[in-house]
């Protein structure tokens, strides 16, 4: 088999602990498990459960992969359901709310009050796309932590010592590098660039976005590279295997599907319908209502490469609505 990486894979609707041959990509086992929003909270899911989750499916997969009689993992990457935002109590590890995942909605009235604050009046959502990359909408992470700032009042009280923010990725490298007994709170420019903290060029976080969204610098995670060693698994079956890469899910996509030069582009359905189109270097601003994200950064001293990505909420949401709801 020669050596063997292992990829988390934790979506929105489920996540997965998929084991491949390094040198082929070939798969060799995996172990899935369905993630379920929390009952009349369609937006939430327990960041608690997630960890179980995917702890469930990596010793899952180990325990197909030991039935096969071989073991040798040498590193593991993540990819997760990008923007879907955790808070929690850096002294005591628990989550402070519920996640609030990506495609919720209750963010309208934080959009509606920001837009107002926007000069001369002009109510222009573009306002900090040249910033950020991204339009004022319900979809990003610095909405929802503004939004828990100003509604849940655990949350705006922790946030003057204590408080850890994180997107999915942070929130499972700090729990699985240890949390609480020396946890990595780190993530990697691709999902920090979903969040609208995060300056485009400069791929660190902007003091004018955090001043506009009245959000403190000491809550948010060290921005890495997509592709480096962040620290080494805690605990379990994988204990001391180095976790060594980290992309948002649908970049990972564009990386999996091998669009690495410009202009090349990959399109994928899942829970929504995501395209991306690599646009290598060059940071292309869409007056079409495309947004500018990070595609990926390989390694620490990697050059940046850009892309445009098309983004429609509801895919393959709408079949498990029309099977579950509808009885198709």
């Amino acid at each position: 088999y020669g050596p063997l990486v292992g990829a988390i894979d934790e979506g929105t609707s489920s996540a997965r602990f998929m084991i491949f041959k390094a040198a082929s990509s070939e798969i060799v086992c995996y172990d899935q498990l369905e993630v379920i929003s929390i009952p009349r909270k369609d937006g939430e899911q327990d960041p608690l459960v997630i960890l179980d989750i995917v702890e469930k499916c990596m010793e899952g997969a180990i325990k197909k992969l030991e039935e096969l009689g071989i073991k040798d993992i040498v590193a593991i990457g993540i990819t997760n359901q990008r923007e879907s935002t955790i808070v929690w109590d850096k002294t005591t590890g628990k989550p402070l709310h519920n996640a609030i995942i990506w495609l919720d909605m209750r963010t309208s009235s934080t959009v509606d009050h920001l837009v107002d604050t926007i000069p001369n009046n002009s109510r222009n959502k573009n306002y900090l796309k040249p910033l950020c990359g991204l339009p004022i909408s319900t979809y990003f992470s610095a909405l929802k932590i503004r939004w828990l700032k100003d509604n849940v009042n655990s949350v705006k009280q922790a946030m003057k010592l204590k408080t850890a923010f994180g997107t999915v990725d942070t929130w499972l490298l700090w729990n699985l590098t240890g949390g609480l007994s020396g946890g990595v709170h780190i993530t990697d420019v691709t999902n920090a660039s979903r969040t609208m903290l995060m300056n485009i060029e400069t791929l660190q976080w902007d003091s004018h976005l955090l001043k506009f969204f009245d959000l403190p610098k000491h809550i948010l995670p060290k921005i890495c590279s997509s592709a480096e060693i962040y620290g080494n698994v805690y605990k379990g079956s994988l204990k001391g295997v180095p976790i060594s890469g980290c992309l948002g899910d649908q970049q990972a996509a564009l990386v999996g599907q091998c669009c690495l030069k410009r202009g090349q582009a990959k399109a994928t359905y899942g829970t929504g319908c995501f395209l991306l189109y690599n646009t290598g270097s060059t940071i292309v601003n869409s007056t079409h209502g495309l947004l500018t994200t990070v595609g990926y950064q390989l390694g620490k001293k990697g050059t940046p490469v850009y892309a445009l990505e098309g983004s429609v909420a509801i895919a393959g949401a709408a079949m498990g609505w029309l099977k579950d709801n509808i009885k198709l």
